[in-house]
């Protein structure tokens, strides 16, 4: 349960600025469920970890109205912190952690059943020392998140779709070399390389229907190469996670990820830049408490 003061977070650019729209009415939801209330108006992503470091030091709870991004920095101020609390509102384009909590989609009906929520200690994900909540990825997905990253901000959700259309055009696969925690080595020609802390990312699609928030185990997700055509078919089962069962996929777990390339990317997480290769990925289990519905 909610039992201390909310500092709420607003990224007033999230959503194409869905956010700043939907925060008075959000904050109507908390105070009306009795919740002692102080909004901050976030300017970047460091300004961002200031104000969330403060609000842990005085006690308050923390609570973001953004996106995917805000909530894995803010994660990372809040991870380790035993007194900690982590609240999360959808208010960006894809919301795909709060989607995976179980969480209305909808910020004003989130807020309303906030203050209800139970806090669940939860894993985090490590890109050599930065933190995300959700699913870090390279390859195709490097291109893919750029390109949706870039894109107007109307099409909304449906912006990874056309990342990773337009994308498609491009690209070629790589050849990855993944070193696991029990020293096994795989060499792998892929697409995609995904390590899933989280089921969802890119607005719905389910990369590692698997993967559990509180299993200390990063879900790997190898998507293999193949024609574009068949890339392109595949599409579709990523949504509902049916993708897995295709040969070309391949799903291994591990604490740690240690990935080679054969030739430079950058690595996505939480829909932002968040490394590059060669990189280390781990789960770091239980690391911050988190706000979730009953039955998550």
């Amino acid at each position: 349960m909610l039992d201390r003061p909310v500092v709420l977070l607003v990224n007033p650019a999230a959503g194409g600025g869905r956010a700043r729209k939907a925060q008075p009415a959000v904050e109507a939801a908390l105070r009306g469920q009795g919740v002692t209330l102080r909004s901050e108006a976030t300017r970047s992503l460091d300004h961002a970890r200031e104000l969330a470091a403060a609000a842990a030091d005085a006690g308050d709870a923390v609570v973001t109205l953004s996106g995917d991004g805000l909530i894995g920095c803010v994660a990372g101020v809040l991870r380790g912190r035993p007194d900690a609390v982590l609240g999360v509102l959808p208010g960006g384009r894809g919301n795909d952690f709060v989607r995976v909590l179980g969480l209305p989609r909808d910020p004003v009906e989130a807020a309303a059943i906030l203050p209800r929520c139970e806090a669940r200690r939860l894993d985090v994900g490590d890109v050599d020392g930065a933190t995300f909540i959700g699913i870090a990825s390279l390859g195709f997905d490097s291109e893919a998140n750029r390109i949706a990253n870039a894109s107007p901000s109307f099409l909304g959700p449906l912006a990874y779709v056309y990342g990773a259309l337009r994308g498609l055009a491009a690209y070629r696969p790589a050849t990855f070399t993944l070193t696991l925690d029990d020293g096994e080595v795989l060499e792998r020609r892929a697409f995609t390389v995904a390590a899933a802390n989280s089921k969802a990312y890119g607005g719905g699609m389910f990369i590692a229907p698997g993967a559990e928030l509180d299993d200390g185990l990063l879900d790997v997700v190898i998507v293999g190469d193949m024609t574009r055509r068949h890339f392109v078919g595949n599409l579709p089962k990523v949504f509902k996670g049916t993708h897995v069962t295709e040969p070309e996929v391949e799903v291994r777990r591990t604490r740690t990820l240690e990935i080679r390339t054969d030739r430079p990317f950058d690595v996505y997480a939480d829909g932002d830049p968040i490394g590059a290769t060669p990189v280390t990925i781990s789960c770091v289990p239980q690391a911050v408490p988190v706000l979730c519905p009953p039955a998550a």
